[in-house]
């Protein structure tokens, strides 16, 4: 029966009775104490199977590694235009939905990319919903689906945040610094002890000048151990002192306030869990006990499985553009072990990328299929911080002589049917071009950016429209008209 097993690929016990003219019984028995000895496994190897099969441990790793094989050499790496094509449409951005589900379908998918705050909702999450409203984030937030971090300050003005599902949040956020000063610990050890607050108690309980107070919120906030259950501070933060006086904003409508606090305080402020030890989502010693810390292996799986949902086809430039910690090399074991596992692929998919790529089951299905461009062009406008935009992350900037392109807040990029065509420097005040040298590919690719041009000008998004986030700016999709 060991001979047997050796020389065949996976059988039921039945076939090796009737080749044997054996009962079933003394059949089984066998088997069972070959697995003991691990000599063959038990399992559903074959497709269409109805009972459970048996194959010799030898012959079962050849099989994998064969079809492994097979299945890399069925794989041609598409161009950086198709991948870019592949990547708007996994993310939604070429097509875009509406309502509630589809915002925390985005949010989901974002999860823990770190994002500048002057550009999440004018022009990352409008990009991914045709309805967004400020007020949608909100309600989501304050109804505990959603959570904010902040990850880094960048300038007087602006940082990066993340995005995160509660139940998500203790595996994907990165460990909280501390911030320095002695307000921001008073803040700090007050609300620990007494839960979520808002800032007139802050202010009560300190005894501390508003705006220095809201200084050390900030403080806690880009070290990651503050956040507040709306994002109205944050965008207060964004427009900066001259959004002060009496008028607030709140879900996008205005209104005369009444309390004594200056913008950027508005909200309750709680502080986060830790991801490296229990802690409530609430925080205050008087609460129920936090959930348990996540283990170091269950944090990589969760940070792998978020990177490939949010780019389909995952590759080592989009893990460093990430700025994860330890880079590649902390995804890389885990994308391996779910290759062998049958839950990716690994293959060649892009070119000019690294050798080690890895797809979710379909999406090399789907980076294939738009290997050739549309027959009718799309021209889209992106934040170049979009992650739906792979240019200056996971694809290199194309060559060009002088100022070279930036992924910064503020910044955009124009795709025509993912080839990168023009950047647009923040406060639209540079534009560099990309235009191919041959015809007739130049003068649709000039056209393009004609379009896109006139796109910024006539209507949806402006310069004050990002300082806005009330407003509903939703980025430049822009068809081929007859004759441009």
């Amino acid at each position: 029966m060991s001979r047997w097993a050796r020389t065949h690929g996976p059988f039921r016990a039945e076939d090796v009775a009737a080749r044997f003219g054996l009962p079933i019984a003394p059949v089984r028995a066998v088997l069972e104490r070959l697995a003991e000895k691990e000599r063959v496994v038990e399992g559903e190897f074959l497709p269409g199977g109805r009972t459970r099969e048996w194959c010799d441990a030898g012959v079962l790793k050849a099989l994998k590694r064969r079809s492994l094989a097979k299945l890399r050499k069925e794989i041609e790496p598409v161009d950086a235009a198709a991948f870019a094509r592949f990547l708007v449409e996994w993310q939604g951005v070429s097509r875009p939905r509406a309502g509630l589900d589809a915002l925390l379908s985005s949010i989901e998918q974002l999860s823990g990319a770190p994002v500048p705050a002057s550009v999440l909702e004018t022009e990352i999450l409008a990009a991914r919903n045709l309805t967004y409203k400020a007020a949608d984030l909100d309600l989501l937030c304050s109804a505990g689906e959603v959570m904010w971090r902040g990850l880094e300050s960048v300038g007087p003005h602006d940082g990066r945040i993340g995005l995160y599902l509660p139940d998500r949040y203790l595996l994907l956020a990165p460990p909280p610094g501390r911030a320095e000063g002695k307000l921001a610990g008073a803040v700090r050890d007050l609300l620990e002890r007494r839960g979520a607050l808002f800032f007139s108690d802050l202010a009560r309980e300190t005894g501390a000048f508003p705006r220095e107070i809201v200084d050390a919120l900030w403080d806690l906030v880009w070290s990651g151990e503050v956040t507040n259950d709306t994002l109205a501070p944050l965008r207060a933060y964004v427009r900066g002192p001259a959004s002060g006086g009496s008028r607030r904003q709140f879900r996008g409508r205005s209104f005369r306030s009444r309390r004594a606090g200056p913008p950027g305080s508005e909200g309750r402020w709680s502080l986060l869990p830790s991801p490296m030890a229990g802690s409530s989502l609430i925080g205050g010693s008087g609460g129920p006990p936090g959930p348990q810390a996540p283990t170091e292996t269950e944090r990589r799986a969760a940070l792998t499985i978020s990177l490939l949902e949010r780019y389909g086809v995952l590759t080592r430039e989009a893990v460093h553009a990430e700025n994860v910690s330890g880079g590649f090399s902390t995804v890389y074991p885990i994308a391996r072990g779910m290759e062998e596992a049958g839950r990716v692929r690994r293959g060649y998919f892009v070119a000019g990328l690294g050798a080690a790529q890895f797809a979710l089951p379909g999406a090399d299905d789907r980076l294939r299929a738009l290997r050739q461009a549309s027959e009718e062009p799309q021209t889209l406008v992106l934040a170049a911080t979009d992650p739906a935009n792979p240019y200056g992350a996971a694809l290199a900037w194309p060559e060009r002589e002088g100022t070279r392109p930036q992924r910064v807040a503020g910044a955009q990029v124009v795709l025509a049917d993912g080839r990168l065509v023009a950047w647009i420097g923040r406060a639209e005040r540079n534009l560099l071009t990309f235009l191919p040298e041959s015809e007739p590919e130049r003068t649709e690719s000039a056209r393009a950016i004609a379009r896109a041009l006139a796109s910024l000008v006539t209507g949806e998004r402006t310069p004050r429209d990002r300082r806005s986030p009330s407003i509903s700016a939703k980025p430049a999709f822009c068809p081929a008209p007859a004759d441009t």
